[in-house]
């Protein structure tokens, strides 16, 4: 319910925003009447009112691109010799035993350092 409230106050905000800068221009173009009731010789006559209305014009938001000239920072890579340790992903199908597993190879390599 809160929150309900937060946004109804938000958007009432934003509209009297946009008329006080003329981003939307409300004018009533017909006033509002209220409907009647009379009574005479014993009947009740009754007039329908009037809604008023309202002629609303908005502005307009335009979107586009054009060129400019940014000042960019200029970056240089220069590798280096350093030797890593990467991961290595092996994929075998079912029944093909004769390579031995990934940490077996591995345990096997630091046997022989």
């Amino acid at each position: 319910m809160r929150a309900i409230i937060l946004i109804l106050i938000i958007a009432v905000v934003a509209l009297i925003l946009a008329v006080m800068t003329g981003f939307v221009d409300l004018r009533q173009t017909q006033p509002a009447v209220a409907p009647g009731i009379e009574t005479s010789d014993g009947k009740i006559v009754t007039r329908g009112g009037q809604a008023p209305a309202f002629d609303v014009e908005t502005g307009s938001i335009g979107v586009g691109s054009g060129n400019a000239s940014v000042a960019l920072p200029k970056v240089e890579i220069q590798p280096s010799g350093t030797r890593v340790a990467v991961p290595s992903i092996e994929v075998r199908r079912p029944g093909d035993a004769s390579s031995p597993a990934p940490d077996a190879r591995a345990a096997q390599g630091n046997a022989a350092q």
